[in-house]
């Protein structure tokens, strides 16, 4: 049972898709304030859990911290941080009462959840202009699958798009690549795709290409021919530069965002200055969508959306108050850190913090967000007021783009700034993490959350994308990589290289990645269905055994799909970890010559060993999973080595299909395995 109450004028995000009429009165749970701005306040009992909010910091269980939905290009994911990348509103109260909310607003919001007080949740913000949306269940995946329902399908990429891809911040030529793909393919390494990062275009200019690729089209058959997708980057701001054809059009037909006197808001991000396409703004969505033809005629099927909070180095604005500040700071010469010496002529001294602080300040201020506007149907709206649907409507331009450029195609899309209704149109990487090790951790954690938030095609930077890397953490992570749909390596220009064939004792790297294609007819079969059916992927293991008591404290192991558990190990040096398991199951390890351990263990804790080069997973008692032999790309898996790998007697429901076209259908393309 879904419950809608409106407050004062909320903006259509476009969030929901199904029609819920608005209820009079007050939900039946909670206390709500509309009088000065906008507060939920609910007071939660000792063991009461809260799932949900998608990307955010810390656990699956969302107490006792205070979370802020104010999209944020932020690379430092440390544990105080309250805003990520996404905005995803959504949480599920589990406990003597079970329910879920859904706080439809697309600017910032705060989710206080027993931070102030252990026993409160208070959600507020500034506005009282939002829809909110109370979801009754039977349980807490009941409400999610509710809450799946009413905002729409997940986003379905194409096949291929489940293998592995490497990328770097730095390759910049045709050699850069080609020297990747050898790398991979002479070290038998599977590999189906490779990223490329600003550098190949022209001066940081979408929809360009750099001189080396000069005939482009060649460049990407010659790669399709070794199995690999090239993947290019597209970022939010458009280079001002007379000529470039993207800015001199969108300039002419009023397509960017604007100051408050009509004038083109300028902001610095990578090409210099820029102008943010108007994505709020549906002609200039659709402009800016057919702009990624520019690609895909030349053979490209994919791609991947940055800098799309969307992300300011600074605007002339902010760096003109913080000039004046400098000049102030060098006329009065005070060296107290908070300007409390006062100068002759001066009324008020800066102080060298105080200068520091405006400087690291400039970007992503959120004054600068309050100095542009969106026309929306003729309407003016100040850019804060909508400040998290902007890359959902980023992404979103160019999932309606290709439904226009080849509409019974799939294109891969996966972007870094998101609102929930962006899964419609792609899935998410979860940032510029680090290679640390609390940041496996935390990509674990991040996984059944987003799922709960529609985002199914979900992953992390494997190996972390800043900080050097080590040759543990990289197999530790992709150990992980291996059950999440987006499979890719990352890392920043200036970090160590940490391509999989630059590390000592190969096999190891070819092993654990194989182990993915080994596992693709599975993981495909449960991501389709999750998608095709409003399921999660992932879940919490509370979800599968809601009387467990140990089970709800469990935030180290997922369930993945309805017959694995997956249990991860995320520390530097452990030779393994322990497990609890909430019924007996079959410890199944890919061991490193190819063959695959199994066995049985009961009910309860266990140790189990794992070493670097292995690959861990649990299969359910009753269950068994398809597995294939090893291929270096998607294409190239031969369903027909599938065996089945469980408990003798079970079966399997495979849903298998062509990977490109959009014949979604379960009952044509689902087959039953018997083991």
């Amino acid at each position: 049972m879904i419950r809608k109450y409106t407050y004062g004028t909320p903006f259509n995000t476009e969030a929901v898709v199904t029609d819920i009429p608005s209820e009079h009165g007050a939900p039946a749970y909670g206390t709500v304030s509309a009088r000065q701005g906008f507060s939920f306040t609910y007071v939660m009992e000792k063991d009461d859990i809260v799932y949900g909010l998608g990307e955010a910091n810390r656990g699956i269980n969302k107490r006792g911290w205070c979370y802020i939905s104010d999209c944020t290009d932020d690379p430092n994911h440390t544990e105080d941080k309250r805003s990520l990348y996404g905005a995803h509103n959504f949480i599920v109260i589990s406990g003597n009462e079970t329910f879920g909310l859904f706080f439809d607003y697309p600017a910032k919001i705060t989710f206080d959840i027993g931070y102030t007080r252990m026993d409160t949740l208070t959600v507020s913000c500034e506005d009282s202009d939002l829809d909110l949306y109370v979801i009754d269940g039977d349980s807490p995946y009941d409400i999610v699958k509710q809450f799946r329902c009413m905002t729409g399908r997940s986003y379905v990429p194409p096949k291929f798009a489940f293998g592995f891809g490497q990328s770097r911040w730095g390759y910049k030529t045709k050699e850069d690549f080609e020297k990747v793909a050898q790398g991979y393919r002479e070290n038998h390494i599977p590999l189906d795709m490779i990223y490329m990062d600003i550098d190949y275009m022209d001066a940081y200019k979408d929809f360009t290409l750099n001189r080396d690729f000069d005939d482009f089209p060649a460049f990407v058959q010659e790669m399709k021919d070794q199995g690999i997708r090239l993947i290019p980057i597209i970022d939010a701001g458009v280079k001002i530069e007379d000529g470039y054809d993207v800015y001199e059009e969108g300039v002419k037909n009023r397509y960017f965002c604007q100051r408050e006197d009509g004038s083109d808001f300028v902001a610095a991000v990578w090409p210099g200055d820029t102008h943010f396409p108007d994505v709020q703004n549906p002609e200039a969505r659709k402009w800016f969508g057919d702009k990624y033809r520019f690609l895909t005629d030349q053979g490209i099927e994919g791609f991947w959306n940055d800098m799309n909070e969307p992300a300011i180095f600074y605007s002339k604005e902010g760096l003109e108050e913080a000039k004046e500040m400098a000049e102030k700071f060098a006329r009065t010469g005070t060296s107290n850190w908070d300007g409390s010496e006062k100068g002759s002529d001066e009324t008020e001294d800066i102080g060298v913090w105080q200068l520091g602080d405006k400087l690291g300040s400039l970007a992503n201020s959120p004054e600068d967000y309050q100095r542009f506007y969106h026309n929306v149907n003729g309407e003016m709206i100040r850019h804060d007021k909508v400040h998290n649907l902007y890359g959902f409507n980023m992404t979103r331009a160019a999932g309606e783009a290709f439904e226009r450029i080849d509409p019974d195609r799939r294109f891969l899309m996966f972007s870094r700034s998101s609102y929930v209704g962006m899964h419609r149109y792609g899935g998410i990487w979860m940032g510029d993490n680090r290679s640390w090790w609390q940041h496996l951790l935390l990509s674990l954690k991040m996984l059944p959350s987003l799922n709960m938030c529609g985002f199914l095609y979900i992953g992390a930077d494997l190996g972390g994308f800043g900080s050097d890397t080590t040759r543990d953490l990289l197999l530790r992570f992709l150990a992980l990589g291996v059950f999440t749909p987006l499979m890719r390596n990352h890392s920043a220009l200036g970090t160590r290289e940490q391509e999989c064939y630059q590390f000592e004792d190969i096999e190891d790297f070819r092993h654990v990645i194989g182990v993915r294609y080994r596992l693709l007819p599975y993981l495909y079969s449960e991501y389709m269905k999750a998608a095709l059916s409003g399921g999660l992927y992932f879940r919490p293991l509370a979800f599968d055994y809601p009387e467990d008591p140990m089970a709800k404290r469990i935030e180290d192991q997922l369930m993945l799909g309805g017959e694995i558990m997956i249990a991860p190990v995320y520390e530097q040096n452990a030779k393994g970890r322990y497990v609890y398991l909430p019924e007996e199951m079959k410890f199944i390890k890919f061991m490193p010559d190819g063959t695959i351990s199994e066995e049985i263990l009961g009910k309860g804790i266990h140790y189990v060993e794992i070493a670097l080069n292995e690959v861990p997973l649990f299969i359910r008692a009753g269950k068994c999973i398809p597995v294939a032999d090893p291929a270096e790309c998607v294409d190239k898996i031969d369903m027909g080595t599938i065996r089945m790998l469980g408990y003798e007697g079970a079966e399997y429901l495979l849903y298998d299909d062509d990977g490109v076209h959009k014949d979604y259908n379960l009952d044509r393309n689902c087959r039953v395995l018997q083991y």
